[in-house]
């Protein structure tokens, strides 16, 4: 967790505190929920940024040379919407593999359309059509899902086998 995002959890929890001690009822069921959703953000966006360094390392050990690079606090744009978050970049030669995963941190980023907790892109350099755009949605169950958003706006949901398709177009001859 970055210092930043520390930061945020204490201003949370502070006015939390004084939500509780004015009598804010509907103000701390409001920040509980958005604890609640932070945690869900990060747990997800944790998985997807292990999963495919995880796969990567694999590779590299079957001796891929797969450069990894991760940097916390990038922001980038989906529609209208500012999301902040990590950019993972996966470097094979002169490919590149950058998975960036965020959401909006402040009312005037803007929104997560699709009643999605965050967004993440997977993009491949020189390569558009290998693209992703992935929604962060709860399941039936309330477990954080990712689901890949089509081109005719149907999803369908993001699997350790996805990931490791991608990191296969990015090493294939």
């Amino acid at each position: 967790m970055s210092e930043l995002d520390e930061a945020w959890e204490l201003a949370l929890a502070e006015a939390k505190r004084r939500a509780h001690a004015a009598g804010r009822a509907d103000i701390a069921q409001y920040l509980a929920l958005r604890a609640q959703n932070d945690l869900l953000r990060r747990t997800a966006i944790d998985w997807l940024v292990d999963t495919l360094t995880a796969f990567a390392g694999d590779a590299n050990r079957r001796g891929a040379a797969i450069q990894i690079e991760l940097s916390d606090a990038h922001q980038f744009r989906v529609g209208p919407a500012t999301m902040v978050g990590t950019k993972l970049t996966l470097r094979h030669g002169v490919r590149a593999l950058s998975i960036e995963s965020g959401w909006p941190r402040t009312p005037r980023d803007g929104i997560v359309r699709g009643n999605g907790l965050a967004c993440a892109n997977l993009k491949h350099l020189g390569r558009p059509r290998q693209n992703a755009q992935l929604l962060l949605a709860r399941s039936s169950s309330g477990a954080p899902q990712w689901l890949i958003l089509e081109k005719n706006d149907s999803r369908s949901l993001f699997t350790e086998a996805d990931a490791r398709a991608h990191l296969s177009i990015l090493i294939e001859a």
